[in-house]
């Protein structure tokens, strides 16, 4: 039986290249990293029920939340709008796993509160479904 693990520690790189991933900023939180598909329907008229087979995967915008700095916020936003690679690592250094896609990014701030943090939405559109890396 394995064993679970905490959130803490789980980082966002990305770069032009697989080899240039880099943690540019810290995050908060992160997304689904894919989702159900999307069900075809195959029922025929001697069915007594739906029938369904498998069609495309749904997948919204991966949306990672951070604290608001203007530092921070320079460095999303210099890199918003450019094809990219992605990876979210679990464990230190990705030894829980590293799921890896490609997209591109926006950034903006988000509303607040009296009283609460300022933070930012980095939402990447997806070019290629997240994947585990392997060896």
């Amino acid at each position: 039986m394995g064993r679970a693990i905490s959130t803490m520690g789980v980082t966002l790189k990305w770069g032009e290249n697989q080899n240039t991933l880099t943690k540019k900023i810290d995050i908060k939180n992160f997304p689904d990293l894919g989702g159900a598909p999307e069900m075809l329907e195959t029922t025929t008229l001697s069915d007594e029920a739906q029938t369904f087979i498998p069609g495309i995967q749904s997948m919204d915008a991966l949306e990672f939340t951070a604290n608001y700095t203007k530092t921070d916020y320079e460095a999303v936003l210099a890199d918003e709008g450019k094809e990219l690679y992605y990876a979210l690592e679990f464990g230190e250094d990705g030894s829980e796993g590293v799921f890896e896609w490609r997209g591109q990014h926006t950034v903006w701030v988000t509303g607040a509160e009296v009283n609460s943090v300022v933070e930012m939405v980095i939402s990447i559109a997806p070019l290629t479904k997240p994947t585990l890396r392997t060896a």
